[in-house]
């Protein structure tokens, strides 16, 4: 920690794509997916409509005997196991009822009639291998129980830098190859955080301090972003993962600041003085553009600039207080919080500034979040009561359905790159504020941290 403590700001941001692992850097030694079965790739498993088939997830073979493969191997299967189940597109055999399984011992020694007992309708069967020092090979297929065939294949060989990215990686194909789905296991999620409890630095020592944190969407692999040792808040990750926009008091007042991850540097294309605050960036779906909050023209209204500063124009101009900018899928509207009526509400307007249009009418809605293709839903924080819930407003129907229920304060939503999933933070427990996920059906709630306050999630899209 010491180390990371005397890094410079660029310093921070090359130790963090590091740490980022293989995800997104074209490096050498990201997995790379081949297809070995290209004859397979139309063999769905499940012959019941409407049911979900059975999957199950062994141990992956560790076909070279040191303590790193092995460990990869149990680490890739205990991932994917989760992974596929997470989603609810597959019901899953408990992995702790597989140890009357006779073990394999090659990629394709399945014992069939074993699983077809457990009531298994594919088996996913995986080895790990090392290919040097530094690198490994994971092979894998899921196999078809009833009919005894190979539905899928693909081989993987990177780094061992980041073991868990292939379990993500073979569940996102799995997803992709047996449902259509877009699968999520490989996304990221910022959030901020004050878990490392530092004292802020400069002249007031208790002022409150808040740093941006990176983690997988299941929680696990948490990165710091920042260390600034101040106020950062509002995290936005770019559409491609790679760049970071938040909002930080770094300079002592508010500044829209980009972290470009995997390029060592920062820009700063809107910064603050003691006039001018600049606040809540949010990433254009194409990622070259930042709506962002600003008071610079005497109100606080919502602005659109380029990442590097440019062509900054005002889009909402009013009185009342516009905040909380979130672009739709397609960017060619923008909804936001206004208390233009009288108490803040959600409302959709064109980037070009017309076609204004209320969307809630309820006591108090806050930090709007645009689902992504096929839904068309705006999530929001509504309150309550003495807290907040989260909602989702239909566009199409303006139909309203409640996703949490007085348990705790629920705030600040973010939607899942395939749009069946939200983060949100919640003071639900012993009052401190945590990240939860749940289900856009309201199903699924998966609490992902407990360190400290963690606040304020943003999902890669």
């Amino acid at each position: 920690m010491r180390l990371l403590n005397q890094c410079s700001a660029s310093c921070y941001i090359i130790l963090t794509a590091l740490w980022l692992g293989i995800t997104t850097l074209p490096l050498q030694g990201q997995p790379q997916s081949n297809l070995t079965q290209r004859s397979e790739l139309d063999l769905v498993i499940g012959d019941r409509i409407g049911a979900r088939p059975r999957f199950a997830v062994p141990n992956c073979l560790a076909l070279t005997g040191d303590t790193q493969t092995e460990d990869a191997a149990t680490t890739i299967a205990s991932v994917l196991w989760s992974d596929l189940a997470f989603e609810r597109e597959f019901l899953m055999v408990a992995r702790d009822t597989t140890s009357t399984i006779p073990a394999s011992r090659t990629l394709t020694d399945i014992p069939f009639d074993a699983w077809r007992e457990l009531g298994a309708d594919g088996v996913v069967s995986c080895s790990v291998s090392r290919v040097s020092e530094d690198e490994l090979r994971v092979q894998a297929r899921l196999f078809n129980i009833r009919s005894l065939e190979s539905a899928f294949g693909v081989e993987y060989s990177g780094s061992l830098q980041n073991v868990r990215l292939y379990g993500h990686q073979l569940a996102d194909e799995i997803h992709r190859h047996q449902t259509g789905l877009n699968g999520i296991a490989r996304s990221h999620l910022s959030f901020i955080s004050d878990r490392d409890s530092q004292s802020a630095l400069g002249l007031v020592p208790d002022r409150q301090t808040k740093e941006v944190y990176v983690a997988d969407y299941d929680g696990a692999n948490i990165r710091r972003v920042t260390v600034t040792r101040t106020l950062n808040i509002t995290p936005n990750l770019s559409p491609s993962g790679r760049s970071l926009a938040y909002t930080s008091y770094r300079s002592g007042f508010p500044d829209v600041v980009i972290s470009h991850i995997y390029e060592g540097r920062m820009d700063t294309p809107a910064g603050g003085t003691e006039r001018v605050h600049n606040w809540l960036p949010s990433f254009s779906p194409d990622g070259t553009q930042l709506a962002f909050n600003s008071n610079r023209d005497g109100n606080i209204d919502i602005y659109i600039m380029n990442v590097d500063g440019t062509g900054t124009r005002r889009l909402t101009n009013h009185p009342g207080i516009d905040t909380s900018p979130t672009w739709s899928p397609l960017g060619h509207q923008i909804a936001f919080t206004s208390d233009r009526s009288g108490s803040p509400q959600i409302y959709v307007v064109d980037i070009d500034g017309t076609g204004l249009r209320r969307i809630t009418f309820e006591s108090y809605c806050d930090r709007p979040t645009w689902s992504p293709a096929p839904y068309s839903e705006i999530a929001y924080a509504s309150r309550t009561g003495p807290g907040f819930d989260i909602k989702v407003v239909d566009l199409a129907t303006n139909e309203v359905r409640q996703l949490t229920f007085g348990q705790g304060s629920n705030e600040s939503p973010s939607y899942s790159p395939n749009g069946r999933h939200l983060a949100f933070s919640s003071s639900r427990g012993n009052g401190d504020k945590q990240i939860y996920l749940i289900g856009r059906d309201g199903r699924g709630l998966k609490k992902l941290t407990s360190r400290g306050n963690n606040e304020m999630p943003s999902w890669s899209r």
